[in-house]
């Protein structure tokens, strides 16, 4: 499948589309109604059908023709293009610095807000499992900036309730460590090894790691015996056999490619072997690991290096809402329209279920509104002398036209010079410079975890799979929301797929492309498949059925995902005012993560302000 074309992406997703209008989950329905609240929609969701359809055939086809825009009349103190946590954030600060009346409109592509934080819930035999779809943790949150600290009290986020809300005891109380699950297709059988093979499970919080010794491991694969010796001579470490004096060690380290250590230094050419290497980095190093210096790699905790602890005890990874980041979302969607969810703080709001119905009401200062797909921003006039900035977006196949005096694009980056068309050229070349690696984030509903309770996984490293892991999810209580307990209980796993080419060695983008167009270019029932092959061989049938055990599914697919850093200053380039037009996004930072995109809203609205 390395040589997908655009035709193919357009017509499987045509495909998935019809799919969903028509119920494309019935399987899974088990006779009750298919839910309309967004959250707890199942099937292909994040990049769902439908949502990226407009901007795609206006990025490819070029330009929106002005005939039949409607003119709505609706001007705005600030329009904000995006919904997820940066552009959410941008609203607050507006709010604060510029006072609780001005009109906000907020759009949004999708039928949920929140981007990246994305709320799933699965209701399973009348219980109702809380998990996450996208952005999952707010990494290393005490020492963020001042201004984000003080946005977390004014959205009543607790930093210091997850050190009890967060069950760090959990995984080894019950038995569960990381392993690796070698599946029949690529490595001629399914087998299960106590070990996890790299650093992985490390980011979850008191996961145990390998539960036999690295010569135990490598004897249980199903590696062939040149394979084990390879496998066992990576696992013992190799940076001891670089000819390089000390002072160049660093220089050397980041200097050279990963694969060329592993096939020169190391002696390593077993397919098996290379293929368990590439996929040890999974979302850590955003691309397959041959892409990836030895530095990087050892940093990533990639194969054949020695298993550290991701974060000190000072920084813990856990400070994690049972829906992720789409926590703090929701916490900041309530604090900009309270109507939407009764609730003091962030955590009181874990179990409400939120009333879409307020989030676009012609009373409110600050209006919400969804599968909205904006296509046309310009300034009337010169952009150094306009007053206002005109706004075309598509909603329900209609075109519709309001103005703002300001406007914050909290879009991804290489949408803007699509959408903004008066953009100076060098900017618009730096933001089209930025590349987002594709993600799928596929939660599970299961009636039960007990097998995995019986073979020990709370990870399983799935290099022959779609997925190349899978995790029990964290185990957090909060707000009311109990985490399971008991393997005879409903629970969800997290299953997580980094695609990139299946050609080894091309060049980050490409890889990103090719994998883009086959991961939109998929029906769900490709993806229900795979999982079913890959759960079906991992899990023993003395406790686990398909068909009995999984009650529900949701494939949260991430075309544009975690943000990747562009070349040379494009970033700083990009991300300069444009007249009344300034650009938020965790791209502009650039980084993959919850608290820089809310800075960057921040930042965004303060050059507003200097305006």
């Amino acid at each position: 499948m390395t040589d997908i074309k655009r035709r193919d992406f357009i017509n499987g997703s045509a495909v998935a589309i019809a799919g969903s209008l028509s119920g494309a989950f019935p399987r899974f329905s088990r006779g009750s109604e298919p839910s309309t609240y967004p959250p707890a929609l199942t099937g292909l969701r994040g990049s769902h059908p439908g949502s990226n359809t407009v901007a795609h055939q206006h990025a490819w086809g070029g330009g929106l023709s002005a005939d039949h825009v409607r003119q709505t009349g609706e001007h705005y103190d600030l329009v904000i293009v995006g919904a997820g946590l940066s552009g959410l954030a941008a609203a607050v600060f507006y709010r604060q610095q510029h006072g609780p009346d001005k009109k906000i409109l907020i759009l949004d592509n999708h039928d949920d807000f929140g981007g990246h934080a994305k709320r799933n819930e699965h209701v399973i035999d009348g219980k109702t499992l809380i998990t996450y779809g996208g952005s999952q943790t707010l990494v290393e949150p005490r020492v963020a900036d001042p201004v984000i600290h003080q946005l977390f009290a004014d959205i009543g986020v607790d930093l210091f309730r997850f050190d009890t809300a967060f069950d760090r005891g959990f995984y080894g109380r019950h038995g569960l460590g990381a392993t690796t699950y070698f599946n029949t297709r690529h490595f001629g059988r399914d087998e299960v090894v106590q070990h996890p093979f790299c650093n992985y499970y490390n980011y979850i919080e008191g996961l145990p790691g390998a539960a036999v010794s690295d010569e135990q491991a490598v004897a249980a694969t199903p590696l062939s015996a040149e394979g084990k010796t390879q496998l066992l001579r990576v696992l013992k470490g190799g940076l001891h056999l670089l000819d390089v004096p000390a002072e160049e060690r660093e220089t050397y380290l980041y200097s050279h490619n990963y694969f060329d250590y592993l096939k020169h230094t190391l002696g390593v050419n077993d397919p098996g072997v290379l293929r368990m290497a590439r996929h040890s980095g999974i979302d850590w190093s955003s691309a397959g690991t041959e892409l990836l210096s030895i530095g990087e790699a050892q940093k990533c905790g990639a194969l054949g290096f020695v298993p550290v602890a991701v974060y000190d005890e000072k920084h813990p990874y856990i400070h994690h809402f049972p829906d992720g980041n789409a926590g703090v979302a929701r916490a900041l969607v309530q604090y900009l329209i309270p109507e939407v969810a009764k609730g003091s703080s962030a955590e009181s709001l874990v179990n409400a279920r939120f009333d879409y119905q307020q989030l676009d009401r012609s009373a409110r200062a600050t209006r919400l509104r969804l599968e909205s797909t904006v296509l046309d921003i310009h300034h009337r006039g010169d952009r150094d002398t306009a007053d206002d900035v005109v706004v075309r977006y598509v909603r329900e196949d209609e075109t519709l036209e309001v103005s703002a005096t300001h406007v914050v694009m909290a879009c991804y980056n290489m949408m803007i010079p699509h959408i903004v068309t008066d953009l100076p050229s060098h900017q618009a070349n730096a933001l089209r410079q930025q590349l987002k690696s594709p993600l799928v984030y596929t939660t599970v509903g299961l009636r039960n975890w007990r097998a995995f309770k019986d073979q020990g996984i709370g990870l399983a490293m799935s290099p022959g799979n779609m997925h190349q892991t899978l995790f029990m999810d964290f185990p957090v209580s909060l707000g009311g929301y109990q985490y399971t307990q008991s393997p005879d209980d409903p629970c969800v796993i997290q299953m997580i797929s980094c695609p990139y080419s299946e050609e080894m060695g091309k060049p980050r983008a490409e890889q990103y492309k090719e994998a883009r167009y086959r991961m939109l270019g998929r029906q769900f029932s490709d993806y229900e498949s795979e999982i079913r092959e890959h759960l079906s061989g991992m899990l023993s049938s003395k406790h686990f059925n398909f068909d009995r055990d999984v009650a529900s599914l949701t494939v949260n697919r991430w075309a544009h995902g975690y943000t990747v850093a562009g070349p040379g200053d494009s970033v700083a380039i990009g991300r300069q005012p444009h007249g009344r037009i300034t650009i938020a996004n965790s791209d502009s930072a650039p980084a993959a993560d919850a608290i820089e995109a809310m800075r960057m809203g921040y930042r965004a609205v303060k050059e507003i302000s200097s305006t």
